[in-house]
């Protein structure tokens, strides 16, 4: 029973098919994931499992953390908690692990994770606006040029694009297809891309199935 995982962005590669072409893949080291908590709707409202994914030092972690994590049981202190919501618990044991064998090929997942943070970044750059002339003494090459009226309306008004922090923000794409699942490597094969750099945390979960709401109204 999959509810979710956790996981780290190793990088991209790429894989053939039977007809020689190249698929450009995702690898993911996800799991194992320990199920730290069970929530109720007796005792929580709602149902859930939480799960952690990742070490952490002690020193870096505090005593109400640790008297969390002691409840799941033995293990390593771990540093990042996901919570998943389920419409029963029935079949979840606290302390026992969720692996990539929980995922099969073929399997379509939403992953989540956060964009590269690019810093603060010019209008080019953020959001593809094309450059100003490049002849000698136009002074227009990069610039942002005319923002607006100086006495009607006298402002800026809010969400103009313009230059700004850019990337880093949470972000999912849906949809992807599990091409390959490595129980021995804890390993996860998506097929295209993902958020994140190398080494950025990633939440994998089961795709969810948007269905077409029926047409109201009309003759």
């Amino acid at each position: 029973m999959s509810v979710g995982i956790l996981g780290k962005k190793l990088g991209m590669s790429q894989l053939f098919d039977e007809k020689g072409r190249a698929i450009p893949v995702t690898l993911i080291q996800a799991g194992p994931c320990r199920i730290t908590q069970l929530k109720n709707s007796e005792t929580d409202g709602y149902s859930a499992v939480q799960i952690g994914f990742g070490v952490v030092r002690e020193k870096l972690i505090n005593n109400p953390a640790k008297g969390h994590l002691a409840k799941s049981g033995p293990g390593d202190l771990l540093r990042h908690l996901s919570e998943y919501r389920v419409e029963a618990i029935d079949g979840f044991e606290l302390g026992s692990s969720i692996t990539v064998g929980d995922f099969e090929a073929g399997q379509k997942v939403d992953v989540s994770g956060d964009t590269m943070g690019r810093g603060f970044s010019g209008y080019q750059k953020r959001h593809g606006f094309s450059r100003g002339p490049m002849s000698h003494g136009s002074k227009n090459h990069r610039e942002p040029g005319s923002t607006g009226a100086g006495t009607t309306p006298g402002r800026i008004y809010p969400g103009k694009r313009m230059a700004g922090r850019y990337g880093g923000k949470k972000t999912t794409t849906r949809g992807l297809t599990i091409l390959r699942v490595d129980n021995d490597k804890n390993l996860l094969v998506v097929k295209g891309s993902v958020p994140g750099k190398p080494g950025s945390l990633l939440n994998i979960r089961p795709a969810k199935r948007v269905g077409h709401k029926p047409a109201t109204g009309g003759k």
